[in-house]
């Protein structure tokens, strides 16, 4: 396994991409095909390959505004002890996942955020010994590549992007001086440093150990077994999470559009709006998705909802669904949802569990 990263191409292709054209012209071309033909492509000549697997070639496409929203999925599955990574590839007749290189290293409970073309794996532990380290996912080439480790070691700890840094929040229990310091630390891709965040002096607020996160309005929320807090890098302010939040929050959410959605204890997809501190079901037409979602999760693809879930299959099987909806707040404030497909994309064996789904734009 590569953990190295892709070296940096020449501004422009060192070979004659379509003859009779300009290089440049040729890469523009090139950059607006979506992601699902590129494998064809890269059959037709060495420097068509060659330009696909270039950093230029994705730096085009995000240029062009060209640039696609692909899910990635996580998950536990007992036969190997690493996690296993798959992106959802979607075609006309059948969604399904692609497996992916196994992550580095068997850790549990670690944080995950997407920033650019890559996934970082942030803490979680070994044997229940915490870790600082961070491994990225370029999801470009699918590489695994070593990140500079965290000041401190986090487990469960939540995380969150805003303006391109990731915040990592809780994950330790504070009883050092390092540990008070540090119990929030925040990460440049650009500069690869890591500094610590001012969580004031408030000691009840460092001892929490996270299960949620979110970013609404470039502010990180943030929930713990009692209460919540919320973060704004913009103000370096520190504040509590609105009750109402804090009732209603329960597993893995998205937010699309500015609203924080997620289940609730009855196994309906709820959204919360930040602005006016109300909670909303949201109802779906045309289709129903079912009730009690096992091991569900969400993420924004794209602008969509896209919430995955475990259903039981055939015998010593698991099935992962997954389903797509186009989410809308009308006129009177309700919150309505389209179904727009929803499917089995892939068979493990029983005892696998699904771990965290996010999306990646390249």
């Amino acid at each position: 396994m590569s953990t190295t990263t892709a070296t940096e191409p020449p501004s422009t292709p060192s070979q004659i991409l379509i003859p009779s054209l300009p290089n440049d012209i040729a890469l523009n071309i090139l950059a607006g095909i979506p992601r699902s033909y590129h494998p064809l492509l890269t059959l037709v000549s060495k420097p068509f390959r060659s330009l696909l697997s270039s950093p230029l070639f994705y730096t085009t496409r995000s240029l062009l505004n060209t640039s696609q929203h692909f899910l990635y999925l996580c998950l536990r599955i007992p036969t190997t002890s690493s996690m296993q990574w798959f992106m959802l590839y979607q075609k006309p007749t059948k969604n399904s996942l692609i497996p992916l290189p196994p992550a580095p290293s068997p850790l549990v409970g670690s944080a995950f955020v997407a920033v650019g073309p890559k996934i970082y794996v942030i803490g979680g532990s070994i044997n229940d010994i915490p870790s600082p380290h961070v491994w990225a996912l370029d999801c470009r080439f699918h590489r695994w590549e070593a990140v500079p480790s965290m000041r401190i070691s986090r487990e469960f700890a939540a995380a969150g992007v805003v303006d391109g840094r990731i915040y990592v929040i809780g994950g330790c229990v504070v009883d050092t001086w390092a540990k008070s310091r540090n119990w929030a630390e925040v990460f440049d891709p650009k500069t690869e440093k890591w500094d610590s965040v001012d969580s004031g002096k408030d000691d009840f607020l460092r001892e929490k150990w996270m299960h949620g996160s979110a970013v609404v309005n470039e502010r990180i929320y943030v929930m713990a077994d009692r209460n919540g807090v919320v973060y704004e890098p913009k103000t370096k302010k520190w504040d509590s999470v609105d009750r109402g939040l804090d009732l209603g929050w329960r597993g893995r959410a998205c937010v699309v559009d500015g609203i924080l959605y997620c289940y609730d204890y009855v196994g309906n997809i709820r959204g919360f709006d930040v602005r006016t501190g109300v909670w909303k079901e949201l109802r779906v037409v045309e289709k129903q998705l079912p009730k009690f979602l096992c091991g569900a999760t969400m993420a924004n693809v794209g602008g969509k909802l896209v919430v995955v879930w475990e259903r039981k299959g055939n015998v010593n099987e698991m099935e992962v669904w997954c389903a797509e909806i186009e989410v809308e707040e009308n006129g009177e404030g309700e919150l309505w949802g389209r179904v727009e497909w929803c499917d089995a994309v892939h068979k493990v064996p029983m005892g696998s569990s699904i771990v965290h789904c996010l999306a990646v734009s390249m």
